[in-house]
Parts: structure tokens; C-alpha cells; sequence
């Protein structure tokens, strides 16, 4: 396990890495996950291995600390990510990131181009949601106020989400929890989907086949952005079809610069 200080209280991102060449790639998990719990068999999987291989929590999430001064807005996820990874010591990375990690890795390639080259995003969020009290998800979460939260509306969340979420998001620090929530609904300025729209590295965007046509999938596609439909699988698309999600990263990575190669899995 490594790790870098990424604010200037002290506080540290952590992440497992897989030595390989370069370019390194960078797995970023979603709200109240961990990367290597959600990534480790798909990045060795023959397809995906050989790389320089970063399996990162964001700050307040699994292994990385949970400051509570901390905003935990997206455009703050991606400058903690940044920063841990040039103190990593990389550059041009290929970034895989899933659900909110996939907004928090359009927003830093916005902000931090250098040391982006290729996005793949998994299901991520695109747009602002509104809360939705009693729903699963960002917009159940953020539907509370901190306060509301703290005292015993995670208790709630624990029990709408189920094990396996539940297995992760308990090693999330509370605050961390609700303000990354909070932050996903409200969105970026400019939204997600605008940043992706303008951003000129190769990017490609996998959803679940089952969920059907990502909304405004002609805009992306005529920006230059490979929507990909992955079989068989929820949101989840790396532990519901590995061996389909290996084979749509792969042939996204492998794309030349400047040509998206649009179909499904």
C-alpha cells in the first residue's frame, strides 16, 4: 500500500499499486466503494495486466483518511486525486473510473490535463439528481441533511442498501459519505457532461445494455465519446461481467487518438 498527503492538514490518499509499465493506469472507485475491492480481479485480468496499476481510494473512502474539515465537492475529490497522483509521479494516465469516480475523473481532467490521456468511464454520473428521500443511492443520501445523517439517517441508508454496498460504505467516513452524495446531485459547473463534451482525450463510456439508451448518446458519440453497451450485468459492470468489462476497456484503451470505435461489448 502507498500513499501521498494530498492537503495541507496531513491528510492521505492510499491506494494499491500493481507494478507494470507505462503509461499507469488509475481505478477510481464510486461513492461509499474502494477501488481494490472493486477492481483488483479485472486489473489482472490478462487483457488489462502489464501496467502500472494505481487502485486508489479517494479521500474519506476505504483505505484513505476521513478528514471531517474536508468539502468533499467533486472539483475538491479530483484536486486530492491530482495531487496524490503527482506525488506518485505520474503523468498522461489512464483513468477507469466508475459511478462517481467517473465524475470526479472528468472533473479532473478538466482541471489537470496533464496527467490524464484516456478516460473510461463505467456508468458514471453525467448530471445533477435530485434528492429523493428514501431512495437508494447519491440522491437518497444527499436527501438528508448532515445533521439528519449523522444522528441516524446512515442507519437508514445501511439498511436500504444491502450487503455488498454496505460492506464498502462502512469504511467511508460519515461526513465524507453524505457531502460526496450532496455533491454528486448538485453537480459540476459546468455539468459532467459538458466537461466531457469539450474535453479532447480519447473517452469512452460503458452502461449496463439492460438500462438501454444513455441519454443524449448522440451528442457524446458526435463528440467524439465511445458509448459502449456491456451485457449481463447492473452497475456494477466490473463484478457482474469482468470478462465482458475487460474486453470494452481493453479495445478502449487499444483505440487510436482521435477515432472512436463505436459498438457494443
Amino acid at each position: 500500500m502507498r500513499n501521498a498527503v494530498v492537503t495541507p492538514e496531513g491528510d492521505r490518499i492510499r491506494w494499491v499499486e500493481l507494478p507494470g509499465e507505462d503509461p499507469s493506469r488509475v481505478y477510481v472507485h464510486g461513492l461509499g466503494a474502494t477501488s481494490p475491492a472493486y477492481f483488483a480481479a479485472v486489473a489482472v485480468h490478462p487483457l488489462l495486466a502489464g501496467r502500472r496499476s494505481l487502485l486508489v481510494d479517494l479521500l474519506g473512502h476505504g483505505l484513505s483518511d476521513r478528514p471531517t474539515g474536508f468539502d468533499y465537492t467533486l472539483e475538491a475529490h479530483a484536486d486530492a486525486l491530482a495531487h496524490a497522483l503527482t506525488g506518485a509521479g505520474v503523468r498522461d494516465a489512464e483513468l477507469i473510473a466508475h459511478s462517481m469516480g467517473g465524475s470526479v475523473a472528468i472533473v479532473m481532467a478538466a482541471r489537470h490535463p496533464q496527467l490524464v490521456s484516456r478516460l473510461v468511464l463505467v456508468d458514471a454520473n453525467l448530471d445533477p439528481l435530485p434528492p429523493r428521500p428514501g431512495s437508494g443511492g447519491s440522491s437518497g443520501i444527499a436527501a438528508y441533511s448532515e445533521q439528519e445523517f449523522l444522528t441516524g439517517g446512515w442507519e437508514e441508508v445501511r439498511d436500504r442498501s444491502g450487503d455488498h454496498w454496505w460492506a464498502t460504505m462502512r469504511l467511508a467516513g460519515r461526513e465524507a459519505l453524505h457531502r460526496s452524495a450532496v455533491h454528486l446531485t448538485r453537480g459540476s459547473v459546468p455539468t459532467m457532461r459538458e466537461l466531457l463534451l469539450d474535453l479532447e482525450i480519447p473517452r469512452t463510456y460503458l452502461l449496463p445494455e439492460a438500462d438501454g439508451p444513455l441519454p443524449g448518446t448522440e451528442a457524446l458519440t458526435a463528440a467524439g465519446v465511445d458509448v459502449v453497451a456491456v451485457p449481463d450485468c447492473g452497475h456494477n459492470i466490473m463484478l457482474d461481467n469482468p470478462e465482458a468489462f475487460a474486453r470494452a476497456t481493453a479495445a478502449a484503451l487499444a483505440a487510436p487518438r482521435g477515432r472512436a470505435a463505436h459498438g457494443a461489448a
